[in-house]
């Protein structure tokens, strides 16, 4: 046997001689032959932005969301198989209503993120099953404010000012790095997530693709909700224009 994954990649619970878990790195793997998707912590709000490969022209546009609703003022964006993502966010559902009735108000992004990271991590420990290969983007304005997190396949839950998975992660997060997420504001934060979003896309431009976005901030009273058609479609029109003008 060697330590490439030959003999150790056949259960979640078996380490390989240099400490690899290979059915956790193969689940990272479907989250990155995923569509991107991205969130944004600005002063005012979240925004979240998702690039939803159309697989079929048979489908309904808007069906099969990348993003959904938590609680009425968290989001929740995934990457990567779209069934573990779906599963993850009903389990969400089922931890917010729990913490909303054990602690008498609504749940922070933080508290959410870390038991889901807690259920995650329980499908590494055991052979019987297979980890997840969906990541989250949980994203909230509660009494902490604007909050962004991250539940990775291996269960780890991080808090970000600006956050990305799939498949563009690493030239969205380069365009992230370049904002002054603290000073924009979420109407302009909108605009940004749009422009990323097809700036990605276009290094896969052989697939049609579908774009997702959602806010939560003052612009809407603390609920998450989707943007605003007048906004989406100006943002979608800058944003194809700047891939015009960055050819």
């Amino acid at each position: 046997m060697t330590s490439i994954g030959t003999g150790y990649d056949l259960s979640a619970s078996t380490y390989s001689p240099d400490g690899r878990i290979f059915q956790v790195e193969y689940a990272n793997k479907a989250v990155e032959n995923s569509g991107t998707a991205i969130g944004l912590r600005v002063k005012d709000g979240v925004v979240l932005a998702v690039e939803k490969l159309i697989q079929s022209k048979l489908l309904i546009p808007g069906a099969n969301r990348r993003i959904q609703t938590i609680d009425r003022h968290m989001g929740f964006a995934t990457a990567g198989l779209v069934a573990d993502g779906r599963q993850l966010a009903n389990r969400s559902r089922e931890e917010g209503r729990s913490l909303r009735s054990q602690f008498h108000h609504p749940p922070t992004a933080k508290m959410l993120a870390d038991r889901l990271g807690l259920f995650v991590q329980a499908y590494t420990l055991y052979g019987s099953v297979r980890p997840f290969g969906a990541s989250a983007i949980v994203g909230s304005v509660d009494k902490n404010g604007p909050q962004i997190f991250v539940v990775e396949p291996s269960g780890v839950a991080l808090g970000y000012h600006g956050a990305a998975v799939g498949k563009g992660r690493q030239l969205a997060k380069t365009e992230l790095e370049k904002l002054k997420l603290a000073e924009l504001s979420t109407r302009e934060a909108v605009i940004e997530a749009a422009r990323i979003i097809y700036l990605v896309h276009d290094d896969a431009k052989e697939k049609d693709f579908e774009l997702e976005m959602t806010w939560i901030g003052n612009e809407t009273g603390g609920q998450h909700e989707p943007v605003p058609k007048d906004l989406f479609d100006e943002a979608e029109r800058k944003a194809k224009e700047a891939l015009e003008s960055f050819e």
